[in-house]
């Protein structure tokens, strides 16, 4: 008798682990893709030979690939992408992930080019040994590339920017921050064929000059985020062009030392920005600022760090147009506004709930 009631106990258990579980787990897969980590995904391959076919057979399990900051990166990647599971993958993130070189990205396109195919985004971050090669060798395997970022890359130039560009038609979201040696000629070759681009990070690019940027102003007229932090050789006739950016909702323009209020009052033109940096602008006066908040009425980000030509005056102007959506507010450093302790910042601004975006 007993041994009957073993038997049926341990086969609704195995029934339980058969059917139960995997069922559990895709409903788990279907909503919540997202919340595992790979080595989570792996451990729990491990568990059961039910379990491990459920989470094979969920495909949106295995559509991101993520090695950041890790070490032998380019070896695991390949690893990886030479896995059956992998072939549909649609985001990879090497973000500052060590050992990752030109050869490893070549060896990619040949190896592992079909798994590459439904890619859209792709972060090489501080990936500071890739050059224009291994640019050319892993952008050709992506035709379906969106959001492309090699933030801190000293060693891609012109050349790398514009393989990119002849390899992924659709990228709509570009970071090349710190990319020193992209010029004009690289923008030129953004704006020639990327009329959707949204989103586009120039930080520290400083071989770019006014006639690039102006290039780019007058043909990508969708981009909603416009980075140029840290860029100071720009002009007011650079700067004037901003205002064709009728969709623009973000704008850092740090130490745009050659920004004037009439170019500011050029860019207020930009009715949709809800955030802007205009830390050490340190030609803007309250001319310009009061020209913003005449006609840039969402804000809800507004660095005036270290600018010394602005007064109390420019934040009542803006406290009647944004009082209730600015949240983040940086006057630090305005010696010309008197009221700046947090409680009369409050008094103008209360939903204000950060006031300081620069140390």
């Amino acid at each position: 008798m007993e041994e009957t009631e073993r038997e049926i106990e341990e086969g609704k258990h195995e029934i339980w682990c058969r059917e139960t579980v995997p069922q559990v787990m895709k409903l788990v897969c279907s909503s919540l893709p997202l919340t595992l980590s790979q080595t989570d995904l792996i451990s729990l391959l491990l568990v059961s030979p039910w379990l491990n076919r459920i989470l094979l057979s969920s495909q949106p399990l295995w559509q991101s690939l993520s090695f950041r900051e890790s070490n032998n990166a380019g070896n695991r990647l390949i690893a990886a992408l030479s896995l059956p599971r992998y072939r549909h993958v649609k985001k990879i993130d090497l973000e500052f992930a060590r050992d990752v070189e030109d050869s490893h990205l070549i060896l990619i396109k040949q190896k592992c080019f079909e798994s590459l195919q439904c890619l859209e985004s792709l972060n090489l971050n501080g990936c500071q040994k890739i050059s224009d090669t291994g640019i050319e060798a892993i952008t050709s395997c992506c035709p379906q590339l969106k959001i492309f970022s090699i933030y801190w890359n000293v060693r891609v130039t012109d050349t790398g920017l514009k393989q990119t560009v002849q390899n992924c038609k659709h990228i709509v979201d570009l970071n090349i921050s710190g990319c020193k040696n992209i010029s004009d000629h690289g923008l030129q070759c953004v704006a020639d064929n990327y009329p959707e681009l949204v989103s586009l990070n120039l930080t520290r690019c400083v071989k770019i000059t006014d006639d690039g940027l102006k290039q780019l102003l007058h043909k990508c007229l969708s981009l909603q985020s416009l980075n140029l932090y840290a860029l100071s050789s720009f002009t007011d006739e650079a700067y004037k062009k901003i205002c064709l950016l009728e969709h623009l909702k973000f704008l850092d323009l740090c130490g745009a030392q050659n920004l004037s209020d009439e170019g500011l009052s050029c860019i207020s033109k930009c009715k949709n920005l809800t955030s802007l940096d205009l830390t050490w602008c340190v030609r803007v006066t309250d001319k310009g600022v009061i020209s913003i908040a005449q006609h840039c009425t969402s804000l809800e980000f507004l660095s005036l760090f270290g600018i010394t030509g602005v007064t109390d005056k420019c934040l009542e102007e803006l406290s009647k147009s944004c009082s209730d959506k600015i949240t983040t507010l940086d006057v630090n450093g305005c010696i010309g506004i008197k009221r700046r302790s947090r409680e009369e910042l409050l008094q103008l601004f209360p939903n204000l709930k950060c006031f300081k975006v620069h140390s």
